[in-house]
C-alpha cells in the first residue's frame, strides 16, 4: 500500500471485490449509482467496476456529494497509516486536524503551527486528499456528532456544541447531508438501552487493522505506569489525560477485534481529541501487514514476526510528558524511574477525582515543573541540569514536541540539550514524536537481543544491518525487545 493508492483503479477494485479490511482507511469507494460511499470491506454486494470511483478521504467523498453507507459506516474506519509514518506538511497537518486544532484555532492557527501560509496548507491538502482543512475538520465533527448521538442521552444542542459545530442549524444540516438521516433519526435507530449510561462517561470501540499483538503494547504501558497517573486495573490500562478544555480519565481494554475505550471527560468538547490521542498511544492506525512483510525479509527477524505478528509501538498521549519521563529514566531501573515520576506527580500534579479507581493526578505541566527548586530533585547534579533545561524549553515554547513537530528538527534541538545522547533522543523520537523509523542501536536490551539472534551487536554494525528494515525500524525494536523476559513484554494478568 502506498501514497495515492486511490489513483490505482484496478487495485482498488480488487480490494473492494475481496472485501479486504486491510485497506479500510487507505481509500474510500464512492458508488456513482447510489451516491453512497463505503469502506473497501463493506459487506454489501460490490457494484460494477464502472460504477465505482475512489477518494483518499471521507471529506473528499462528502464534498463530491456522496453520503456515508449505513451498513459499513466508513466514518468509523481506522485512520490512514500515512499520517503517522510521514513528517511532511500534509502528514503533520492531518495529525493536527485530528487533534482538533482547526476547531479550536481555525485554519490560520493550523498554518501558523506548521510554519506555512494558509494558502500553501490548503493547496497541498487538497492536492493529496481532495479536500481542504475546513472540509476535513467538518468530516471529523460529523463523526463525533454521530458517536454522541448514538452512545449518549445528551440533548442535541449539547451534542452540537460538544462536537464543535457553531450552530444547531449547521449541526442538523451536516448530519443530514453526511448520513442521509436527521440527528433524531440516527438516535431512533439505536436500541433504547444503548443510550443509557453514566453522565460524562462514554464507551467507544477503537478499530484497528489486524493483526494486533497486545502483549508488548499494554505490557509496556502497565510496567512503566506512573502511580497516580496510570494503572492497570481489571484488565484495562487506565490513565489521566490533560486535554484542551479540561481533563479526562480513560480505560483501554484489548479485545479480539477492537480496543474498548471508556472515557470520562470534564468537558465533552474534548471527545475527538481524547479519542485521537488514545489511538495514537496504541498505534492503532498502523498497517501491521506492510510493516511485518518488510521486516520478515530479514531471515533473522522472520521467526520473531511469525511467532507473534502485529506488534505496535507503544506511544504517548502527551509528548512533553514522555520527554520528561525519558530524562527521569536515564541510567536507572524502570522501578526507580517510576518512583522519581511519582514524586513529581504528588508534589506538582493537578489533583483529579477517580471514583472508579486509584488515579489521583494529571502529570505536571512543564510550566509547573519549570518553577520547582532544582535542589529538591533526588538525582545527580548533571541530570538536574538536563531536567531543568528540558522543562524550561518546553514551558517557554523553545522546544516543541507536539504532533506538528518536524521530526528531524526536533531531533536536532534535543541533541543540542545538555545530557541528551542518542538513546534519549531516539526513545523520544520513537514514542513521543511517533517516528516509525527511530532506532535504539545503543540500547542494552537491543544489543543483547541482536547478539542472541546472530545480528551485529555493536551500534554501528547493527545500524548498518537495520538499513534494510527501514522505514519500520521502531517496530523492529519491539520485536527485538520481545526476546527478553522483562515485564514490558507481557500482558498483565
Amino acid at each position: 500500500m502506498q501514497k495515492g493508492m486511490h489513483l490505482d483503479q484496478e487495485r482498488c477494485v480488487r480490494a473492494v471485490r475481496s472485501k479486504d479490511a486491510r485497506f479500510d482507511g487507505w481509500f474510500f469507494t464512492a458508488v456513482l449509482t447510489t451516491r453512497i460511499y463505503c469502506r473497501p470491506s463493506c459487506p454489501v454486494v460490490p457494484p460494477k467496476a464502472e460504477n465505482m470511483t475512489f477518494y483518499p478521504s471521507a471529506a473528499a467523498c462528502q464534498q463530491a456529494g456522496f453520503r456515508a453507507c449505513k451498513r459499513c459506516r466508513p466514518d468509523t474506519s481506522p485512520g490512514s497509516p500515512e499520517w503517522n509514518r510521514r513528517a511532511d506538511l500534509v502528514a503533520r497537518a492531518m495529525r493536527l486536524i485530528t487533534d482538533g486544532v482547526v476547531d479550536r484555532e481555525g485554519v490560520p492557527g493550523l498554518a501558523t503551527r506548521l510554519g506555512y501560509s494558509t494558502r500553501q496548507v490548503e493547496r497541498q491538502l487538497f492536492a493529496e486528499l481532495g479536500a481542504g482543512p475546513l472540509a476535513l475538520a467538518r468530516a471529523q465533527r460529523a463523526q463525533t456528532a454521530r458517536l454522541l448521538i448514538e452512545t449518549t442521552p445528551l440533548p442535541m444542542a449539547e451534542i452540537a456544541f460538544a462536537a464543535g459545530f457553531s450552530s444547531i442549524r449547521t449541526f442538523n444540516d451536516t448530519v443530514r447531508e453526511v448520513f442521509a438521516l436527521s440527528p433524531s433519526e440516527l438516535r431512533a435507530r439505536v436500541p433504547r438501552t444503548q443510550t443509557a449510561g453514566t453522565p460524562g462517561v462514554l464507551s467507544l470501540r477503537l478499530p484497528f487493522r489486524a493483526p494486533l499483538n497486545p502483549d508488548n503494547l499494554f505490557g509496556h504501558l502497565a510496567a512503566t505506569a506512573v502511580p497516580g497517573v496510570e494503572e492497570w486495573r481489571d484488565g484495562a490500562y487506565r490513565r489521566t489525560l490533560r486535554l484542551p478544555y479540561g481533563h479526562g480519565i480513560v480505560a483501554l481494554t484489548p479485545k479480539p477485534d477492537h480496543v474498548a475505550c471508556r472515557l470520562t471527560l470534564s468537558d465533552l468538547r474534548d471527545l475527538t481529541v481524547a479519542g485521537s490521542r488514545c489511538r495514537r498511544l496504541l498505534d492503532l492506525d498502523a498497517d501491521p501487514v506492510a510493516v511485518d512483510d518488510q521486516l520478515r525479509t530479514d531471515p533473522l527477524l522472520a521467526p520473531l514476526i511469525d511467532k507473534a505478528p502485529g506488534r505496535r509501538v507503544p506511544r504517548t498521549v502527551d509528548a512533553a510528558e514522555f520527554a520528561i519521563r525519558a530524562v527521569l529514566g536515564q541510567q536507572v531501573s524502570t522501578a526507580a524511574a517510576r518512583t522519581h515520576a511519582a514524586r513529581l506527580v504528588t508534589a506538582h500534579g493537578e489533583p483529579v477525582d477517580d471514583p472508579e479507581g486509584g488515579l489521583t493526578h494529571l502529570f505536571p505541566a512543564p510550566e509547573a515543573l519549570a518553577a520547582l527548586d532544582p535542589e529538591s530533585l533526588a538525582m545527580p547534579r548533571t541530570r538536574r541540569t538536563t531536567f531543568t533545561t528540558l522543562v524550561r524549553q518546553l514551558a517557554d515554547g523553545t522546544l516543541q514536541l507536539g504532533v506538528e513537530s518536524d521530526w528531524s528538527r526536533a531531533r536536532d534541538r534535543l541533541l543540542a540539550l545538555p545530557g541528551f545522547g542518542p538513546w534519549t533522543v531516539d526513545v523520544i523520537a520513537m514514542r513521543a514524536l511517533g517516528d516509525p523509523d527511530a532506532f535504539l542501536a545503543t540500547d542494552l536490551g537491543i544489543r543483547r537481543a541482536a547478539q542472541e539472534l546472530g545480528l551485529p551487536a555493536t551500534p554501528a554494525a547493527l545500524t548498518a544491518r537495520a538499513a534494510a528494515w527501514r522505514p519500520w525500524r521502531a517496530y523492529a525494536v519491539q520485536y527485538l525487545w520481545a526476546t527478553d523476559s522483562h515485564p514490558i513484554n507481557f500482558l498483565p494478568v
